[in-house]
């Protein structure tokens, strides 16, 4: 079967994914990705092509008529390739809606659509029609539906999906709270298949192996706290550390590392010496090498998220760590298990926080437990593997359609 993905850029973790599907029998992988810096990525999201064993083409990503980019001279793409499945997810999908010609030609060839969905954000198709607000924020932490005109969008969104829910032949999304929601727009659950996000699983194993072999970054402390992830306001890194600064009086060996970079990081400095604790709080900037990643977790006692997350989640349980976070885009609902490998914290409450961190940091042999069972997590349930299989049962599906 010839797959051909539309990728919103080379993320470090679509291509081992890719990879992995590409060395599968009958699987052959071609994927679509901007010539230049996609509009379709967030600020300082790690893009990379190293490494890649599958076909890649590179095409100028364009501003279309309805306000979002898509690929110029796809068409072109498709006649050379001739795939048997496209998967694309938003916005390319639009492209489809507002240019029936290119879809009339998709459908006409026989070519399955697989679409992949981001549902966190997506409301349920009678919410949006009643007008109903979402809270849905963007990464400035700025509300997306504030003024009637958003809802007004929301709801014309809505029955664009409903279109395209119509049209593609099946969907792919991260967790199961996709069934409810895309059931609202009328897809059958048949048509739905779940294959969870993760990283290169396999080599943050090994990473973790061969960190053990050389000198830690640090002396390990069960007091210290890691955050991993883009310095953006959805992040909330302010609430970590302001949390830090409160517990800092009960815990004077609590400490934070911070792993990242990002258009906050000179504010959120800033803020650590007003609350008088930068000498507590490390700013490493940006870690991508694995096993230098692997040496900061392993100096560290739990892994703390303090607002919109995901696969740093899976990297810190892949690493042994204890997770404290809240309710971020949906993965942490498989991976995080309350009182098992971690503690959820209420969205936003500095004093849910701060409890939920104090459980842990008050008990190592706890913090060692908890660290076990995450680990447990990404070997036996949450993994690459885990991904592939998730396309490998929709590529089957699509195989039996007519």
């Amino acid at each position: 079967m010839k797959v051909l993905f539309l990728l919103n850029g080379l993320t470090h973790y679509v291509v081992p994914m890719l990879n992995k599907l590409n060395e599968i029998d009958g699987v052959d992988v071609t994927a679509v990705a901007a010539n230049k810096n996609s509009n379709n990525v967030g600020t300082g999201v790690y893009i990379t092509n190293e490494g890649i064993k599958f076909r890649l083409l590179y095409l100028e990503e364009i501003q279309r008529f309805y306000r979002k980019t898509f690929f110029k001279g796809l068409k072109s793409v498709l006649l050379s390739e001739k795939p048997d499945v496209i998967i694309l997810g938003w916005p390319f999908i639009l492209e489809l809606v507002f240019n029936p010609l290119l879809l009339s030609f998709i459908k006409k060839n026989k070519i399955k659509i697989l679409f992949k969905e981001i549902p966190f954000q997506v409301q349920p198709f009678g919410d949006a029609i009643k007008f109903k607000s979402t809270n849905f924020i963007d990464e400035n932490m700025k509300l997306i539906d504030d003024r009637i005109f958003r809802k007004i969008s929301n709801f014309f969104t809505a029955i664009i999906r409903r279109y395209y829910y119509f049209f593609v032949d099946a969907n792919i999304n991260y967790y199961e709270d996709s069934y409810s929601t895309l059931k609202t727009f009328g897809v059958k659950k048949e048509k739905i298949f779940i294959s969870y996000n993760s990283p290169d699983t396999e080599t943050l194993f090994c990473a973790r192996q061969k960190a053990a072999e050389v000198v830690p970054k640090f002396n390990y402390n069960p007091h210290r706290l890691i955050h991993v992830g883009r310095l953006v306001k959805w992040k909330r890194v302010d609430l970590l550390l302001q949390a830090v600064a409160d517990l800092s009086v009960s815990f004077q060996n609590l400490e934070l590392l911070i792993i990242g970079n990002g258009p906050e990081f000179n504010s959120l400095n800033l803020l650590a010496e007003k609350l008088q604790i930068a000498s507590m709080v490390s700013f490493v900037g940006a870690v991508y090498d694995p096993i230098e990643l692997a040496r900061y977790f392993s100096s560290s006692g739990l892994y703390v998220l303090g607002g919109m997350g995901g696969l740093s989640i899976n990297e810190a349980m892949a690493f042994g760590k204890p997770i404290v976070c809240s309710i971020c885009d949906g993965t942490e609902k498989k991976l995080v298990r309350d009182g098992y490998n971690g503690y959820i914290f209420e969205n936003g409450n500095l004093e849910s926080l701060k409890s939920k961190i104090v459980k842990l940091i008050s008990d190592n042999e706890k913090i060692i437990k908890f660290g076990r069972n995450s680990e447990s997590i990404i070997r036996e349930e949450i993994n690459l593997h885990t991904v592939i299989n998730g396309y490998i049962q929709a590529f089957n599906y699509l195989s039996t359609r007519k």
